[in-house]
């Protein structure tokens, strides 16, 4: 069998509910849908998105032989077996997976649906995980750590859609962590939101017989630790007195300081833990330690908690001395035990033992000599005063019995127990000494620290504000909140500066984050205005935090919306922390967090890992503001940049698209721009890199070429005259910029460039290292031109070379840049592949061609820029064009102004006849003068009227201001004046001067 089975999408042949259809392909397209799906479902659309699952291939990662734990097993067979008996009469699959949602059995189902579910590898020894499988019943409750109810569309791969599927993680009840995962699964047009309820119901079975288990395992702890105890001639759970000195293990074997890290915070965990008496820890070398908690109390009425630790299986640990080797530890023993007397507890009496500062770690000998390793002081508080201390057995309990009772001789081990596992005995010593109260402080401020080291990390993992918000309420609950929701002013949304924020502004809330799906608070997106006397407000007026241990009884807090916090009331919401989010002396919102399900209030200590958490957030959140403003300002300079509408001429039927990437702008673009003769050039080019730099210099260049074509350059030279241009910037030459700043030169800059001729129906071609272009004919042929690369601008020293195509009406050329049809997973020539299929389609309008290609060919977030444009091709046809050769004879002038008066009265146009004359003539008149071989005059009726006059000479001629005694120099002048538009172009046999006349408002 694979390791890894693909799932292809399939169809939906039914109507999905409530839109989650549309929902899911607009979330996939990065819009918001939080008002169209659960909470919960969109939590774990949210995770798929981040793992890259793809809805409509799933590849499921597939192991043999899977296994779960005998105990669990043990727990659950039973649960399973009754389940399945219920749901006989019911097409129902039961689904029990281990930890890692990797499907360990699957029971009842008729056999359709067993067939469907294996066609979608939802199957044993498949991972039904997040990461392979996307949203579903297994997968989402492991992720979610709660029970979860998927439906149809709800699942974020296409081929689970035609199921419904209801799933709860099963928990060990000691430690909470999850340990197996259970699933109902039927068909979606048997679900029932019912099946939450049984599903989570067989859970609890399940934990309530690992619950009656684990009374079992406490009482094996016990007896390990009894035979640990063996080979003790003190009293029990004190070392006895050494034989033979050395550090660590006669034999060798030691405590690493990895060993001890564990062991010191298992004994912190169980002094803090009043419930508790054992625990077992696994250490390195195969061996175990054993942990025993005691009450200790002092003449005085000193009390406290004494933990040991005993090592047994792997090399024999042998304690030194906690004392003075020299004269051994008195004992004092009325009613219990007293131990030998740690010198490191109480110097300045050896002979007593008094409760040092209430939390102590003693690390063993072995972990580092004396002078190294001293003990460490876990917290430090006022000492009891020295007396001499009683250490005492707490009294048996139902669930532990106890070890034989003591004397001073020390325990009578049986005689099964002489030896353990390893026939090697095992010692232990004291490991901790505290108080309860102080030792859970302890365990909450390693949770603490545990808590900002995840914040740092998970916490500001993307330039997005929303993003960022969310990532804080996901931090804190529920381990430190039952409920977190992050405020911020649409300001702070936009990348804007915020202004000074109080009861009178108006914010947004953009994160929520909860234990309950459910509660009376403001949803996401609302928008919520304070009340003056709302914690929230004073946070923002005063820039401090605010703690209200008792919310019941914070009545500004209930007056904000006294139904609603008054439900949240009832509903136990009963305590609240809230803190600006401060960034660079400045407040960009707020964020409360809320206890509800936790039963002890806020601290103060409380209120200080707000502040911690809301500060690095608030820094995460202030650069996501300022990359969105910088963001949209290099968008807003780039559309500034890029053609605004279409421009007027009709050779070519336009549609185009531009797409930024998600990681910025960049520097594609388009361009077409109407040329003489009635022709259009087509433009489209890619500066490398994305932001302002880019942006700004594919401004340059587009202007350039602007320029260029307005001088009718041939298309290879206008690339040869852009080439230079690209070159001189690279060097630094125009830069307004100083020489050091790192995006001073261009990376690398592309273009290809079009000239279409309506008449001729010819197109001329070249190109700049950029990708060839597609010709799309009218029967939906479709061929990429055969066209020389050429180097990227900017290398210089090579000519660019051009084709030329004489196209049938109605063809189609489509110019793209690289971001189309290549990315990090997809090489160009599979790209160009699919947008050939894509665009054989003959009759399909540019329009559609530019939404077809993008569907088919753009992923859903694209890592490069994308501009595309697509040009249908129209022909001007003999009826709009007139054209005559004259020889180099003054006499044709007359012929020439004859001609044009027919021709503009066959047309219609008799009322631009005069003046069409008038510059034909003077044209022609010229032409005869001052250039050589025959003349040629022609005339095309366009969006303007048009009329050129070629010659032989490559001689341009020069508009000028005649004085009062010069014979000559009127001409150009006069056609200047009566004309929009004139100019030269050249052409390989000499030149053509042409100009163009208004047909709407003919000029007198």
């Amino acid at each position: 069998m694979p390791s890894v089975r693909e799932v292809s999408a399939v169809s939906v042949a039914w109507d999905d509910i409530g839109g989650l259809v549309d929902a899911h392909e607009r979330f996939l397209a990065g819009a918001r849908v939080d008002t169209d799906v659960r909470g919960s479902v969109l939590e774990s659309w949210k995770r798929c998105r981040f793992e890259g699952v793809q809805p409509h291939r799933l590849l499921v990662p597939y192991a043999a032989d899977l296994a779960l734990d005998d105990r669990l097993l043990r727990a659950a067979d039973p649960v399973l077996k009754d389940l399945t008996t219920s749901l006989a009469n019911v097409n129902m699959a039961i689904a029990f997976s281990d930890a890692r949602a990797r499907m360990i059995q699957r029971h009842g189902g008729d056999r359709q649906l067993r067939e469907r579910l294996d066609a979608v590898n939802f199957a044993p020894g498949f991972d039904a995980s997040e990461q392979a499988a996307g949203t579903n019943g297994v997968g989402t409750a492991l992720a979610g750590r709660g029970p979860i109810y998927v439906v149809g569309r709800e699942h974020f791969a296409d081929c689970l859609q035609p199921f419904a599927c209801a799933g709860a993680p099963i928990r060990d009840p000691f430690s909470g962590r999850i340990e197996a995962v259970l699933d109902l699964t039927c068909l979606r047009e048997d679900g029932d939101p019912a099946m939450l309820r049984l599903v989570r119901q067989a859970a609890r079975d399940i934990e309530g017989r690992l619950l009656e288990q684990a009374t079992e395992r406490e009482q094996a702890l016990l007896a390990a630790y009894r035979r640990a105890c063996r080979d003790m001639g003190g009293a029990v759970g004190w070392p006895r007195q050494p034989q033979g000195v050395g550090n660590g293990f006669p034999d060798g074997g030691t405590l690493s300081r990895i060993d001890m890290s564990v062991l010191r915070e298992k004994a912190e965990e169980l002094l803090a833990s009043p419930q508790r008496t054992l625990d077992e820890v696994a250490l390195s070398g195969g061996r175990v330690a054993t942990l025993l908690r005691r009450q200790v109390m002092g003449a005085a009425g000193e009390s406290g908690v004494a933990v040991e630790a005993r090592v047994h299986g792997g090399p024999h640990l042998r304690h030194v001395e906690l004392s003075a080797p020299s004269e051994p530890a008195p004992f004092t023993a009325p009613t219990g035990i007293t131990p030998p007397v740690p010198t490191a507890f109480t110097p300045s009496a050896p002979a007593a033992f008094t409760p040092p500062a209430p939390t102590a770690f003693i690390p063993p000998v072995g972990a580092g000599d004396a002078s190294a390793a001293p003990p460490v002081l876990l917290r430090a508080v006022t000492p009891a005063p020295a007396a001499t201390a009683t250490a005492t057995v707490p009294p048996p309990t139902e669930t532990a019995p106890p070890p034989p009772a003591p004397t001073e001789a020390g325990p009578q081990p049986r005689a099964d127990e002489d030896e353990n596992e390893n026939g090697t005995g095992a010692e232990g010593w004291l490991l901790l000494v505290g108080e309860p109260g102080v030792g859970r402080l302890a365990v909450l401020a390693r949770k603490r620290l545990e808590l900002l080291h995840d914040a740092s990390v998970r916490i500001g993992t993307t330039l997005d504000v929303t993003r960022t918000a969310e990532e804080l309420a996901e931090v804190t609950v529920p381990r430190f909140a039952d409920l977190a929701v992050v405020d911020l002013p649409d300001s702070v949304l936009l990348g804007e500066e915020p202004g000074p924020l109080g009861g009178h502004t108006p914010l947004r809330r953009v994160a929520l984050g909860s234990v309950r799906e459910e509660l009376p608070v403001y949803g996401i997106g609302d928008l919520v205005q304070y009340v003056p006397s709302t914690p929230q407000v004073r946070c923002l007026e005063t820039g401090q935090s605010v703690l209200e241990p008792v919310l019941s009884e914070a009545e500004g807090w209930i007056a904000q919306d006294p139904a609603r916090f008054g439900r949240a009331l009832t509903e136990g919401i009963h305590s609240l922390i809230t803190v600006p989010l401060r960034a660079r002396g400045t407040i960009l919102g707020v964020v409360s967090f809320y206890r509800s399900e936790k039963p002890t209030p806020f601290e103060d200590d409380d209120l200080s890992l707000a502040q911690e958490l809301a500060g690095r957030a608030a820094i995460s959140i202030d650069n996501a503001r300022r990359f969105t403003r910088e963001h949209n300002t290099a968008l807003a300079l780039q559309r500034s940049l890029l053609p605004r509408g279409r421009p007027e001429q009709n050779a070519v039927e336009v549609a185009y698209r531009y797409l930024p990437a998600q990681a910025g702008v960049g520097g594609d673009w388009f361009d077409v721009i109407p040329l003489s003769g009635a022709r259009v050039a087509l433009v489209v080019g890619d500066v490398v890199g994305h932001g302002l730099h880019a942006a700004a210099t594919m401004g340059r260049l587009r202007t350039a070429v602007h320029n260029f074509c307005s001088l009718d350059l041939p298309p290879d030279d206008l690339l040869t005259h852009l080439d230079d241009l690209v070159g001189r910037l690279d060097r630094g030459e125009g830069w307004a910029v100083e020489p050091t700043y790192p995006d001073a030169g261009i990376v690398g800059a592309t273009c290809l460039y079009v000239v279409y001729d309506p008449v001729s129906r010819r197109c001329t071609l070249t190109r700049a290292g950029h990708p060839v272009p597609a010709v799309v004919g009218p029967d939906g042929g479709v061929d990429f031109v055969d066209l020389p690369s050429g180097p990227p601008l900017g290398l210089g020293g090579t000519p660019f070379e051009t084709v030329e195509l004489e196209l049938a009406e109605g063809s189609q050329l489509v110019l793209y840049t690289d971001g189309l049809i290549e990315d990090r997973v997809r090489d160009i020539d599979t790209g160009l592949d699919k947008l050939r299929s894509v665009l054989a389609c003959p009759g399909r309008a540019p329009e559609d061609t530019c939404e077809a290609v993008l569907d088919a060919l753009l992923p859903t977030r694209p890592s490069d820029d994308v501009a595309l444009l697509v040009a249908r091709t129209h022909a001007l046809g003999p009826k709009r064009v007139a054209e005559w050769e004259f020889p180099s004879d003054p006499a044709v002038v007359a012929r020439a102004r004859e001609a044009v008066i027919g021709q503009m009265s066959a047309w219609g146009l008799g009322e631009l006849g005069y003046t069409t004359e008038l510059v034909a003539s003077e044209l022609v008149t010229n032409a005869i003068r001052h250039a050589t071989g025959p003349v040629q005059l022609r005339l095309l009726r366009d969006r303007a009227l048009i009329c050129e006059v070629s010659d032989g000479s490559s001689t341009s001629p020069r508009l000028r201001r005649a004085r009062n005694e010069d014979e000559g120099g009127r001409g150009l002048f006069l056609v200047a004046q009566l004309t929009e538009r004139w100019g030269t172009r050249y052409t390989t046999d000499g030149k053509i001067i042409w100009t163009e006349q208004s047909l709407e408002q003919p000029l007198s």
